[in-house]
């Protein structure tokens, strides 16, 4: 198999302004441990608008190719390189891959945690005017370095949910694992009617919760969210106390007994401890940035609450958010959340539409006119 010398990619230059379609180079040779992959499919996250809009912004960004849910299939494979799993990754598999980590820090060898890797790496850390230019997945082809944590994917798993799996699932999963367990007959709280508060509201239902509540907007996302399993449902019409007295009203007065924030809105935090049941659980997963928002730390302390940070997941909770999507193929229609899919040229689109919050998950097929 002939690997090309370059590829078709679409490069965000400036905040809010269409893609441009750029040609970048990919590597003449393929280090150990690296892989060059044609991406078949790539979803759009919450965190692409983000970096496209400018909500998320640091100085020396630009230009980027966004795209970090993705899956694609190997064409080219260097010396030893093989998954997570140990298995070896050759042309013609089918993988997705987690964040790239160093192996050598604090974070990956004394605490053993690839979340805090010191050099922790997505396609979007990667400048597409710098070596390796091509990581990310609105572009035709992506070289996934030797760090990159790769999985060999199984044929019956969907390439949109492989990609998805890549952010969005194993986020939700690693929120639920820093919570604990969900105890049979609890009641849980979802904030954000978004990719991870739909994901978030199926693995509460899984899990045993006798209650699921899912707050957001717009209405055909809550919808939604009664489909994969929410109880109750309150909009963003009203006001936060109208919000916290729904909650309580389905909880009996005693409130929520885990709340997690997948919404990331200016004062969720003060809602979720309003929300939250005596002896409850906050886990923070959707707050992105430096942005100060005022909790109260007297409910804190009164409720006895326990507050959790958790960022994103590893390529363990990637494995198993593969996993969890096959074993609940039956029960939940995972194919509702992502839209047609569009080409490159339509990422741009794609990205303003799920601004709108028009979609939930936008679909790119790169090799698509």
């Amino acid at each position: 198999m002939t690997v090309p010398a370059s590829t078709r990619a679409a490069v965000l230059r400036a905040h809010g302004e269409p893609l441009v379609i750029e040609e970048l180079p990919l590597p003449g040779e393929v280090e150990p441990g690296a892989a060059i992959v044609r991406i078949t499919c790539a979803t759009l996250c919450a965190t692409d608008v983000h970096l496209w809009n400018g909500a998320m912004s640091w100085p020396g960004m630009l230009p980027m190719v966004l795209g970090h849910e993705m899956t694609g299939t190997v064409e080219a494979a260097g010396p030893g390189t093989v998954d997570a799993l140990g298995r070896p990754v050759k042309a013609g598999d089918r993988i997705g891959w987690s964040e790239s980590v160093c192996g050598r820090c604090y974070g990956c060898t004394v605490l053993r945690a690839p979340v805090a890797c010191a050099d922790r790496g997505y396609g979007f850390r990667q400048r597409a005017d710098r070596w390796p230019y091509a990581t990310a997945g609105l572009a035709g082809h992506a070289y996934v370095t030797p760090g990159a944590l790769k999985v060999v994917l199984p044929d019956d798993v969907a390439d949109t949910w492989a990609a998805a799996a890549g952010c969005a699932v194993k986020t939700v999963l690693h929120a639920f694992e820093r919570a604990g367990s969900v105890r049979p007959g609890s009641s849980v709280v979802v904030q954000g009617a978004g990719a991870l508060g739909i994901i978030a509201t199926a693995v509460a239902r899984t899990a045993g919760a006798g209650t699921v509540i899912t707050v957001g907007a717009p209405g055909s996302r809550l919808e939604l969210a009664r489909r994969f399993g929410a109880d109750v449902v309150v909009g963003l019409d009203g006001d936060a106390a109208s919000r916290v007295a729904a909650v309580l009203d389905a909880t009996g007065g005693r409130g929520a007994d885990l709340v997690l924030d997948l919404a990331g809105a200016p004062g969720v935090g003060a809602e979720a401890v309003d929300m939250a049941a005596w002896g409850g659980r906050f886990v923070v997963v959707g707050s992105t940035g430096p942005r100060p928002d005022p909790v109260p730390l007297g409910t804190i302390m009164g409720k006895e609450l326990t507050v959790l940070g958790s960022l994103n997941g590893d390529v363990g909770d990637y494995y198993r958010a593969v996993e969890f999507l096959r074993a609940f193929r039956t029960r939940f229609a995972w194919d509702e959340l992502f839209s047609e899919p569009v080409g490159l040229g339509g990422a741009s689109a794609a990205l303003a539409s799920m601004a709108r919050l028009d979609q939930v998950k936008a679909v790119i097929h790169p090799w698509l006119p």
